[in-house]
């Protein structure tokens, strides 16, 4: 983040730095403000993935779906998908091809953009009440694991679930569950606490996608559903042509987060 005030930018301050080509995880970015997960598609695979997250709204809460070929919406006002998210991946047949700070040069007139809601959005919450966020401390990318848990299929789609985990304090464990069950739209309260291998995972330095967290002693991995679940699933199922965020290199929306909290 060098000398940038990364939490006291605004959602189009952030947008406008990744567009430039500024490559970062966001957490931690435009503090308040909601970040989200993309995944575009081309339209004749538009309506299986909307069913899909339909039916998997613990990892695929939508917060906005945009027209085939809509580059912007109300969540990034004046900005455009293509552009203002630090990093970006390309899929061809499930394969991941490339990776770039600009996904203009794959996009296509017929492309359909869902954003999904992340949990870097229920972290400022976590923070406000004394709940540690250790790859914000330690100043990594948060760490992502497939699991052995299946997601429900629809149409083409199917594939494992995503976890991102964040060691918690035996205490504070309530807590965090409590803090973040008030975010359904962005993920919700965890899917799993303690033992990784229960779903699957049996290395916790190796995570499938960001980085590893020291977990001290005294700490419980707490997994809640991840939005780069989209991406395994398209590893899974193999569409044509696919373009999603790079994980943990999210887009910072004009939402705040306090808009997706419930009593």
């Amino acid at each position: 983040m060098g000398d940038v005030d990364a939490a006291g930018l605004t959602p189009a301050q952030a947008r406008a730095l990744f567009r430039t080509g500024t490559i970062t995880p966001t957490s931690g970015y435009s503090r308040g403000y909601a970040q989200a997960n993309l995944l575009s598609l081309p339209k004749e695979d538009a309506f299986d993935f909307l069913l899909f997250a339909q039916r998997n709204p613990k990892p695929c809460p939508l917060l906005g779906v945009l027209e085939p070929g809509q580059v912007t919406s109300p969540l990034l006002e004046g900005g455009d998908i293509r552009t203002d998210i630090p990093s970006y991946r390309l899929f061809r047949d499930g394969e991941l091809v490339d990776e770039a700070p600009d996904a203009t040069a794959w996009w296509r007139g017929d492309m359909v953009s869902f954003l999904i809601g992340c949990s870097f959005t229920f972290e400022s919450a976590l923070l406000d009440n004394g709940v540690p966020v250790a790859h914000i401390t330690q100043g990594r990318n948060v760490p992502m694991y497939r699991t052995t848990i299946d997601t429900v299929p629809a149409g083409r789609f199917a594939g494992p679930l995503v976890v991102s985990m964040r060691p918690v304090p035996a205490d504070r464990v309530a807590d965090a569950v409590r803090i973040t069950s008030r975010y359904p739209a962005v993920h919700g309260a965890p899917v799993h606490v303690g033992n990784p291998a229960a779903i699957g995972i049996h290395d916790l330095s190796t995570p499938d996608f960001g980085e590893s967290v020291a977990v001290a002693e005294g700490e419980i991995p707490v997994f809640w559903a991840c939005g780069v679940t989209p991406q395994a699933v398209v590893m899974s199922s193999r569409p044509a042509l696919a373009i999603s965020h790079s994980p943990g290199h999210m887009l910072v929306t004009d939402a705040r987060d306090l808009e997706y909290q419930v009593p």
